[in-house]
């Protein structure tokens, strides 16, 4: 009986120390899994901040490229009106000059002298407005137009509408 009590003891004192060993495991294994989650966790913090960084630099990046842009196409619409202003001012000259030519070199009198005199003083005038007005003066007396005559303005759109419609189907 000594040797079965004995015998049952050191199953006891085995059995005691495989679960001591079992639980030494599993808590260590559970330390390791934390640790291993928490380097998980931070790695992740880490991308997801450089993530944000990075994305936070190409939009700046791409806000300062089109405002580049955006600097260019102004520049560049403002040069072309300036030259449209004066190429409309220097056509205005040329028929202002025109219409003095034509008026120092035609007949000045009889039914000839009076077509060339009326044809110069419209070739003057017309010179004249658009020296001085220049094509914001034109739009906005265009727009006044407009505004004074709507229906007709209307029926003039159609009108020119038409017209091209037959020129450019011929």
């Amino acid at each position: 009986m000594a040797t079965t009590t004995n015998t049952t003891q050191q199953t006891k004192n085995a059995v005691s120390s495989g679960v001591d060993k079992v639980k030494d495991a599993v808590q260590s294994g559970a330390e390791k899994t934390k640790d291993l989650a928490n380097a998980g966790i931070d790695k992740a913090k880490d991308i997801a901040s450089a993530t944000k960084d990075l994305a936070a630099s190409g939009y700046e990046k791409a806000k300062d490229v089109a405002a580049v842009g955006y600097e260019k196409a102004k520049d560049l619409a403002s040069s072309a009106g300036k030259m449209a202003e004066n190429a409309t001012s220097s056509v205005g000259s040329g028929m202002e000059s025109l219409g003095h030519t034509l008026r120092e070199k035609a007949p000045h009198e009889g039914v000839l002298g009076s077509a060339a005199s009326s044809v110069a003083s419209t070739l003057e005038q017309g010179g004249r407005y658009l020296r001085e007005e220049g094509l914001s003066g034109m739009a906005d007396d265009l727009t006044n137009t407009i505004r004074r005559h709507p229906l007709q303005s209307i029926l003039v759109a159609v009108g020119v509408g038409f017209l091209l419609a037959r020129a450019t189907r011929s």
